[in-house]
């Protein structure tokens, strides 16, 4: 049912409306990432998800969360390695077919004509049309559900040089032109309002 809200804002009061919904996954956007894994050519998989992010800055961690059933599942739990490949605008159709379709029936990287690249420390391909490509190895598998969090350690990234400003070694992730996803649709990114510290500022532009 609608909840009424009264709000007194610079003395004004206004009524605010919003409803009460059963608890569920609204924390949007998210990246839509394609997971790349598999020890040997004859197991590379690729999966779309979007329940990934940061764990911790030192050490490098991150995780990703997917359903025993995916075929990737047992992949990824055998060789405990992955790599997280960000998406863009340009890769949007194959990262949504990856996403719905299933290794146990094709092989994702010739469908979608993908090139499997070698990753620098794990086994598990890198996606190269992908800008940036996180290598990681599994520390712990936690089971909470309907997925299991594989929490891992970045033990490297390879970036698409043609993103790195050659004067500051910064990868521009405005140009990457990522895709993002939200509550069943994909997005890409919009304009940079703000970079991070700009409200303290003196001079906020």
């Amino acid at each position: 049912m609608p909840v009424l809200r009264n709000e007194n804002q610079k003395g004004r009061n206004r009524i605010i409306m919003k409803q009460n919904w059963k608890p569920g996954t609204m924390v949007y956007p998210l990246p839509a990432v394609m997971v790349s894994c598999g020890a040997e050519e004859s197991e590379y998989n690729i999966l779309t998800i979007s329940w990934v992010g940061t764990i911790c800055t030192n050490p490098a961690l991150c995780y990703i969360s997917v359903r025993p059933e995916r075929h990737s599942y047992s992949i990824l739990k055998k060789n405990m390695e992955f790599v997280i490949n960000l998406t863009t605008k340009d890769m949007a159709f194959a990262t949504d077919w990856c996403g719905v379709k299933s290794g146990k029936d094709f092989n994702k990287f010739k469908e979608m004509k993908l090139t499997p690249g070698k990753a620098t420390i794990i086994n598990a391909p890198i996606i190269e049309e992908s800008p940036l490509c996180i290598e990681c190895k599994v520390k712990e598998i936690i089971p909470l559900g309907s997925h299991d969090m594989f929490i891992a350690e970045v033990v490297n990234i390879l970036a698409d040089e043609k993103y790195i400003d050659s004067q500051t070694e910064a990868f521009d992730m405005g140009k990457a032109e990522l895709l993002a996803y939200s509550h069943g649709k994909y997005y890409e990114l919009g304009e940079m309002i703000g970079k991070f510290g700009w409200s303290v500022k003196k001079n906020k532009k």
